[in-house]
């Protein structure tokens, strides 16, 4: 599968893969501030903004999706920077397709099973009726009960298009719904010998002390870092210092 892409910026590529839920446009800023340096690839993903929808979300099918996509637009090479989802299909394909990676960074997520805790999300989309003249405000208000995050509300309606006629989302939802067993769980096996950046919000327990010997067995070269006061979207909350690291790491990547 090739997926849709946005492309901008010259020099070492550097490929950008976002988490559930979410688009390539949720790089937003931060793309075009690594695109100063970098030739910046922000790709959505199978079921998420305008890439294909699909059934199967293993975490090794949607890595090929990458490399095959990294392939027709002719990236040999690249540091590759996933968070949360995204972080786990670039472990994927660091483990299955090491020769198309120049360094790893990993936001914000771990090599392990997840608890099912997302799957009310899938639901509330699901049910939400997509009617004619159908308001974000009223939208917002039916995800309501079963989203109570206002923040979260916000985010999983980024992925709303109510310019469609009717409207509709720009997820695979029903894709989605059936591969949430694959994409909690990670089963990939193997070794990836390159440079390996491991960045964790300091808020957030995705990633806990006892996942680092797991993550080493996999990445023998893994480094890890905090962000203080950064929750799970560590890179949207605090940019600067993630900026920071990503390009610290690909100064010292290849």
């Amino acid at each position: 599968m090739i997926l849709n892409t946005v492309e901008m910026g010259e020099g070492p590529p550097l490929v950008l893969l976002h988490g559930l839920f979410g688009a390539a446009r949720n790089w937003g800023a931060l793309q075009k501030r690594l695109a100063a340096r970098h030739r910046v690839l922000a790709m959505d993903l199978r079921n998420h903004g305008e890439s294909p929808h699909a059934e199967g979300m293993a975490h090794a099918a949607t890595a090929r999706d990458v490399a095959e996509t990294l392939h027709a637009r002719g990236v040999s090479r690249a540091v590759v920077v996933g968070h949360s989802l995204g972080g786990k299909v670039a472990m994927a394909l660091a483990l299955h397709h090491p020769g198309f990676l120049a360094g790893l960074v990993v936001a914000d997520i771990a090599p392990v099973r997840y608890p099912p805790a997302l799957r009310g999300h899938v639901a509330a989309m699901r049910a939400l009726p997509l009617k004619e003249g159908l308001t974000r405000r009223e939208a917002d208000a039916a995800l309501a009960a079963s989203v109570p995050d206002a923040t979260i509300r916000a985010f999983l309606l980024q992925s709303l298009d109510l310019e469609a006629s009717p409207p509709r989302w720009r997820l695979g939802l029903a894709e989605i719904h059936a591969a949430m067993p694959e994409i909690e769980d990670f089963r990939e096996d193997g070794r990836y010998d390159g440079a390996t950046l491991v960045i964790a919000g300091g808020r957030s327990d995705y990633i806990r002390g006892e996942h680092r010997p797991l993550f080493r067995r996999l990445f023998p070269a893994a480094r890890f870092a905090v962000i203080e006061e950064a929750g799970h979207w560590v890179h949207a909350e605090k940019p600067n210092e993630f900026l920071a690291l990503v390009q610290e790491f690909c100064g010292g990547a290849g």
